[in-house]
């Protein structure tokens, strides 16, 4: 009786929810470019890590060994300017009281990875669709978020086939996407959103369970050009696109020591600009190799063992992100610096803003063709629950 409850409670929810139409997707356009990194500092840089989970909800969830006083300890060892915690469905109140202080969870508890990640959370959404997500109760989950939360990021969409390329192309009304985290890098899916002309930049987490396992710390981080660790600045530079992604190299057996050590030497983005048509990209050491990526993630120019690299961008050119390989402590391939895009636009600030509609017809369609389910469902409930009463009424024949 209490899962039948369950189920058409959770029914319901599926009841309430808006068919949308979305848009033909359309690339980047316009003479102008617009580039994040216009008038950084490269001495500004704040290492950032927003995904990592404490224990909570009395230790059900993953997470449990996990103290705030160990994440903190362990984090500013590994030189993080922005250790947060973002457990499930819970924003953490740790360092609450400081001017840094992040509100941040992770939405979603559904029976499939299709999550969230609240940056600047006022509250907990606690409405989700647990059963199965078609796009239009994702892009429904999306618009609910937006209004409690300063930064909606999509996590790890390509984990457990959470997000498609299809998704990716059509959903907007969020601001980043989680292209690394230690459990899955979901590049291709970052590709098909700018392709689409989603202005959505790229956030990158350890999204790590046990703060004593140095194989999920200190993995990916997002570098955060802010000229302070002031909360408002970070989330500023965040939506602007002022930051970059980084996946940290890790040799086979590092303690956190030697993570440590590594952690002082990691190299330096020194400057992104955009020159007439060219973009210029300069590191404060020799990389491996600069590769400059476009339209449906095909790349576009590389070039290898230099610390500066261009690339002119031609007309057809819709967005150009780069991606810069560094060496490592043995001289092979090492950290890698996923950088935001460049594109096109008309002058006016780009936001990834709601663009599909709800069609309203077909809701209401959809909703009355579910009532007659309802109804037996509920029925079916009721049923039960009498011939269940009528067995235990005693027998008083005879």
């Amino acid at each position: 009786m209490i899962f039948l409850g369950l189920l058409t409670l959770e029914l319901l929810i599926y009841f309430t929810a808006p068919v949308y139409d979305f848009p033909v997707p359309q690339p980047f356009s316009g003479e102008k470019i617009y580039n994040p990194y216009k008038g950084m500092d490269s001495t500004q840089w704040k290492k950032a890590n927003f995904h990592f989970h404490a224990n909570a909800w009395g230790g059900l969830t993953s997470g449990r060994n996990n103290t705030v006083e160990e994440f903190w300890k362990t984090y500013k060892k590994l030189g993080y300017d922005v250790p947060c915690i973002s457990d499930y469905q819970k924003i953490n109140s740790f360092n609450k009281d400081s001017s840094f202080y992040i509100p941040a969870y992770e939405h979603g508890f559904g029976l499939r990875k299709k999550h969230q990640m609240l940056i600047g959370a006022k509250k907990v959404l606690w409405l989700d669709y647990s059963i199965f997500q078609n796009r239009n109760h994702k892009q429904h989950i999306l618009n609910l978020l937006r209004d409690q939360s300063e930064i909606v990021a999509i996590a790890h969409p390509d984990w457990e086939e959470g997000y498609s390329h299809d998704d990716m192309k059509h959903l907007s009304n969020y601001d980043l996407i989680e292209v690394l985290d230690n459990n899955w890098r979901s590049v291709p899916l970052w590709d098909a959103a700018l392709s689409s002309g989603h202005p959505a930049f790229i956030l990158a987490d350890d999204d790590a369970h046990d703060i004593r396992d140095p194989y999920q710390i200190g993995r990916c981080c997002t570098f955060i050009n802010s000229p302070s660790l002031h909360s408002a600045d970070l989330i500023k530079a965040l939506k602007e696109g002022k930051a970059f992604g980084a996946d940290i190299y890790m040799s086979d057996g590092e303690t956190f020591d030697e993570k440590a050590e590594r952690a002082r030497k990691i190299p330096v983005l020194k400057s992104v600009e955009v020159r007439n048509d060219t973009l210029w990209i300069k590191a404060n050491r020799e990389a491996v190799k600069f590769v400059f990526i476009g339209q449906n993630g095909k790349t576009k120019k590389l070039v290898r063992f230099k610390n500066t690299a261009w690339y002119k961008i031609q007309p057809e050119d819709t967005y150009v992100r780069t991606e810069i390989m560094f060496f490592n402590y043995y001289g092979g391939a090492g950290t890698i610096f996923y950088l935001n895009p460049v594109f096109r636009y008309n002058g006016v600030h780009p936001v990834n803003a709601l663009q599909a509609e709800i069609n309203y017809p077909r809701t209401w369609i959809l909703r009355l063709l579910s009532i007659p389910s309802l109804i037996v469902l509920i029925g079916f409930a009721f049923y039960r629950r009498y011939q269940k009463a009528k067995k235990n009424i005693p027998d008083e024949r005879g």
